[in-house]
């Protein structure tokens, strides 16, 4: 793969969503306000949680207002860079426009899954990490550059594991045609991530750990933050889920787009 190539047209990619924002202001405007408001309500249910207890585990209160940041800010990350794409690749398969994609020089996957951001994401993502600073403030926390560069590094694996899952939920449109209900249901679990996961127990607690780990991407992040690891067994689990996941998505990718056949066969 050429990489000046693919980042001078990512680079374009980033001009046309940008030019295509603008070009609806308002609504720009109005979704990040949509989603500042539902950010809001998760840490007003946090004051109100943390009114009628003291921890929830070992997690107190400022310590949840940190992992709601963390989930969240990891969350407006993955829908700039992925969440559109993933919702619109059954269109592409329904419409036929898959045609386009697989006819160009370059690799389809890349197009499929980037040719569209969400730029009010980073906003919404900078809200998150103020919110987690004011946190990180009144836990007097004083993190080292060897923690900020672990939680950068444990946020991008989170964000790809969340890409590898909904991806390989959205190619099962080859197959259905529609396929956006089970990607949004999938979405709906990233609510599960700002939860301690000292709050599950049992086969739960296992299945969103290792089959569907949304409490490890943003659980082991804020860990790493707030001084709470105590082995790296649970970091190098995250990292080694993402290597998994992303093997996975791209061998399911390979197999579905086998089974197309445009809109006109």
């Amino acid at each position: 793969m050429n990489l000046k190539r693919y980042l001078s047209l990512y680079a374009v990619l980033w001009k046309n969503s940008v030019a295509r924002e603008m070009s609806f202001k308002g609504n720009f405007l109005l979704w990040i306000v949509v989603e500042l408001l539902w950010f809001g309500l998760q840490l007003c249910f946090v004051t109100v949680l943390y009114s009628q207890t003291a921890a929830i585990g070992t997690w107190t209160k400022w310590q949840m207002v940190l992992l709601v940041g963390a989930s969240n800010f990891i969350q407006q990350l993955y829908q700039a860079f992925f969440l559109t794409n993933c919702t619109n690749l059954s269109e592409l398969v329904r419409t036929g426009k898959m045609d386009f994609f697989l006819l160009l020089p370059v690799n389809t996957r890349f197009l499929v899954s980037l040719r569209v951001v969400d730029l009010g994401a980073f906003v919404n993502a900078l809200f998150a990490a103020c919110v987690m600073t004011y946190a990180a403030l009144k836990l007097a926390l004083h993190p080292t550059a060897a923690q900020f560069t672990g939680f950068a590094a444990l946020c991008a694996t989170g964000v790809m594991i969340h890409y590898s899952l909904m991806f390989i939920l959205a190619t099962i449109c080859f197959w259905t045609v529609r396929a956006q209900g089970i990607v949004w249901g999938y979405y709906n679990l990233f609510n599960i991530a700002r939860l301690p996961d000292e709050a599950f127990r049992g086969a739960f607690k296992a299945v969103f750990t290792f089959a569907l780990p949304v409490l490890l991407v943003s659980n082991v992040p804020t860990r790493v933050l707030a001084d709470k690891v105590t082995s790296p067994g649970v970091w190098l689990l995250l990292l080694g889920l993402g290597v998994v996941w992303a093997g996975i998505s791209e061998w399911f990718w390979r197999i579905s787009v086998r089974r197309y056949t445009s809109a006109s066969s």
